[in-house]
């Protein structure tokens, strides 16, 4: 199914898919958005018509425009955030894991503005899994970090991160004001620090997970478990980060 477009350049109604011809009226709808995103008349990003609209356009019901987005979802050309709508998916971002990873650093690599938004820093005592990470024993102070990694306003990574308390004593109130964890720990005595480990593993995202991330329930995440050193092969931080696929793919780099 192609446009008819008119003699001065706009593109006028597109005809409503043709019954009894072979394709599914769901095949054909989709089919069409396609076209529509691969001649850049739907840029990545952008918002996707409402289903209403979508049914009135091609002049079908809500049920078919559903069964034609899901198609283009399963493609990954089309992302669909619950309770916002559907939007053309965006290219997909190579989040480098190299000895020397930083955010702000590979977020600017590839020409995107890096922003965060911190969701949660306090100080707890560490479960089994966080104390090994961080070679302490179970129940040790350690303070925590959530944060949610933007690259051009779009949600790319959401980190926890642990950091020991009794060797950062006031860690946590520089992360409260620092840009980077980066910065805050030059402020706390750690001129620079590097990758001992990158584990990775996959799973579906839990619902605040998917919320914050805007990313389908369908889709899975890539988890990170990361420990990170300083120059004498300390430990300084444990942690869990989750980047939503297909937006995000991880390379490691030597």
């Amino acid at each position: 199914m192609t446009e008819d477009r008119g003699s001065g350049g706009e593109t006028e109604a597109m005809q409503p898919p043709q019954r009894g011809g072979g394709m599914s009226l769901w095949r054909q709808i989709a089919t069409a958005i396609e076209g529509e995103i691969a001649e850049g008349s739907l840029a990545p990003g952008a918002q996707l018509p409402t289903e209403a609209q979508l049914s009135a356009r091609f002049g079908v019901n809500r049920h078919t425009v559903r069964r034609a987005l899901e198609e283009l979802s399963h493609q990954g050309l089309v992302r669909v955030e619950q309770g916002r709508g559907s939007f053309v998916a965006e290219d997909v971002l190579d989040y480098a894991v190299s000895a020397r990873t930083r955010f702000s650093e590979t977020i600017r690599r590839h020409n995107r503005e890096p922003s965060g938004r911190t969701l949660e820093l306090r100080e707890i005592p560490a479960d089994a899994t966080v104390a090994a990470g961080l070679g302490l024993r179970a129940g040790a102070r350690v303070i925590r970090l959530e944060r949610l990694g933007m690259a051009d306003g779009r949600p790319v990574t959401l980190g926890t991160h642990y950091f020991p308390a009794a060797r950062f004593p006031g860690l946590l109130a520089r992360l409260k004001v620092s840009e980077t964890i980066t910065a805050a720990l030059a402020d706390s005595g750690v001129s620079d620090y590097r990758r001992l480990v990158t584990r990775v593993t996959a799973r579906l995202p839990q619902p605040h997970e998917a919320s914050l991330l805007a990313t389908p329930r369908n889709r899975p995440l890539l988890i990170t478990e990361s420990v990170n050193v300083d120059q004498d092969g300390a430990v300084v931080e444990f942690g869990v980060t989750r980047y939503p696929t297909p937006r995000v793919q991880i390379v490691f780099e030597t």
